[in-house]
């Protein structure tokens, strides 16, 4: 019997659900889970996880929080209680995203990344199996190093080119995650473009040299494609470390029937490695950035979106709890 192409793709990639639907993570059973602001509020909206905010709340407000801390403070527990529910369902890990309106300030992300980490240990989580999200800033990426310095390991997300992979790789950081549907997108609205083949698709090629780099480099950082739109764009990238992918993508990869070929290997890039490039200092870093236009305004919209999400989620906290009359100034 032919094997399905998610079960093929699993043989050669480590595949995690891009989900906090627990439902989803119970069906596929990915190894792995990552979460963003985004779907952590679509997930809270769900009446089957009326439960976890209401627990959520009750926990920030028996602590003595009051007023707006009382609703960030219970963002950060819901948010870690999904995180413990998608780590009952899975073997690995699960990657849990300190607020983006943290992005550019190193000490707070640091701050704010502990908080989370013993936020986890209370419910007996081991800190080996969360990976703490933070947005590949430059501030971001020395916030990761400093993190990593303590064995905290970390996911840098909005990753859109090599510059941050590199800045990345030289701070030890565990894993990143390279967008491809947002690269894909950007692009084809730019070069007012309908379609791309899979070999020129920008995102696929923009995450195959990012692996290239890191293989010939003997670099140990994981890479894990993210954001797609496609099973073709998942399937173009057959090979790489982890692929996080969508509930709707995992599905459709369960009933498509087509052989899958590997698309990357490190076989040959290992054997071949050079160990020859330079350091990025902070002003090539913010050089290389500023000159890559979509990279540097896909970064700046991801961040927006995502305080637009948890700000979103506040306002649903404010609103089911009848907080906004006592918020309000």
């Amino acid at each position: 019997m032919t094997q399905s192409a998610l079960n093929q793709l699993k043989n050669m990639t480590t595949v995690v659900a891009d989900s906090s639907d627990l439902a989803a993570i119970e069906k596929f059973r990915p190894l792995d889970a990552t979460t963003n602001p985004s779907l952590i509020t679509a997930a809270a909206q769900q009446t089957e996880n009326k439960v976890l905010i209401e627990d959520a709340f009750q926990q920030a407000k028996s602590e003595g929080y009051s007023g707006d801390v009382l609703v960030e403070h219970a963002i950060d527990i819901l948010t870690v209680k999904f995180g413990v529910e998608i780590l009952k369902l899975i073997k690995g890990r699960v990657s849990t995203e300190v607020d983006a309106a943290l992005s550019y300030d190193t000490d707070a992300t640091i701050a704010k990344a502990k908080e989370l980490l013993a936020l986890y240990q209370t419910y007996g989580i081991e800190q080996n199996r969360i990976l703490i999200k933070i947005a590949a800033t430059w501030q971001g990426i020395q916030a990761a190093k400093a993190l990593e310095a303590e064995g905290i390991h970390c996911n840098l997300t909005l990753l859109f080119g090599l510059p941050q992979a590199q800045a990345c790789a030289e701070a030890g950081v565990t894993l990143i995650s390279p967008f491809v549907g947002r690269i894909l997108d950007w692009y084809k609205k730019a070069e007012k473009v309908e379609h791309y083949p899979i070999d020129k698709d920008p995102g696929v090629l923009s995450v195959k040299q990012i692996y290239h780099f890191y293989k010939q480099n003997c670099i140990k950082t994981e890479i894990m494609g993210a954001s797609f739109r496609s099973i073709e764009q998942v399937l173009g990238l057959a090979g790489c470390d982890l692929l996080t992918i969508a509930p709707n993508l995992l599905a459709e990869l369960q009933q498509d029937q087509r052989e899958v070929v590997t698309q990357l290997s490190d076989d040959h890039a290992q054997a071949h490695c050079q160990h020859t490039v330079a350091a990025l200092s902070k002003a090539d870093f913010t050089e290389q950035l500023q000159h890559d236009l979509m990279a540097s305004q896909l970064l700046q919209s991801g961040i927006d979106g995502f305080i637009k999400a948890r700000e979103q989620l506040s306002t649903l906290l404010r609103q089911s709890f009848g907080l906004d009359a006592e918020i309000q100034p």
